[in-house]
């Protein structure tokens, strides 16, 4: 038989255990836009602030020749989507909300297979991943880590400058651009 005590000590602990667990990260499915998902993650505010950014390339998304989108398909879950699309957000702060290009901003679920409508046919492994068109056509994205800065390689895909794909992840390189291992 269980002494009083013992009772209300297992009890605290359980409690204990259930309420130290992480709550899960909200998902903010389908198309969007910053304040919802400030909204919904109201921590990624503080990113925003804290990113540094290269403000001469910043200025330069202002005046992009026309003909040219990104979508961003990022998912509210991901710490990689918070620190890359805070740091759009940040370039959009320093030019003053504007840039020369219209851009589309996706939540996708955590096994980024939806919302279909928007995932299918995108090829979607990583995110967040930035994919720039122009005149209809995709000529590059950014995979979950850009790297020369989100802003540089944006502007260097939206001018004709870079093309294809643009990451830190060695395993979505080819093989030919994978740095050698001393």
């Amino acid at each position: 038989m269980l002494r009083p005590l013992t009772v209300l000590v297992l009890a605290a602990l359980a409690v204990g255990c259930v309420s130290s667990r992480k709550p899960e990260k909200p998902v903010l499915l389908g198309e969007t836009n910053r304040e919802a998902v400030e909204a919904v993650v109201p921590d990624w505010v503080a990113q925003v602030v804290a990113s540094e950014i290269d403000a001469a390339a910043a200025q330069a998304l202002v005046a992009v020749p026309p003909g040219a989108e990104v979508t961003i398909l990022f998912g509210t879950w991901c710490g990689d989507s918070r620190r890359e699309v805070s740091r759009f957000w940040r370039v959009l702060d320093e030019v003053g909300g504007e840039v020369g290009f219209p851009y589309r901003l996706i939540g996708v679920s955590r096994d980024k297979t939806g919302p279909a409508e928007f995932v299918a046919g995108q090829d979607l492994r990583y995110v967040p991943t930035f994919i720039v068109r122009r005149d209809g056509v995709e000529v590059g994205r950014i995979v979950e880590s850009s790297p020369n800065g989100l802003e540089t390689d944006l502007l260097a895909l939206l001018e004709g400058r870079a093309q294809g794909l643009l990451t830190l992840r060695e395993d979505l390189l080819p093989a030919s651009e994978v740095p050698a291992t001393p």
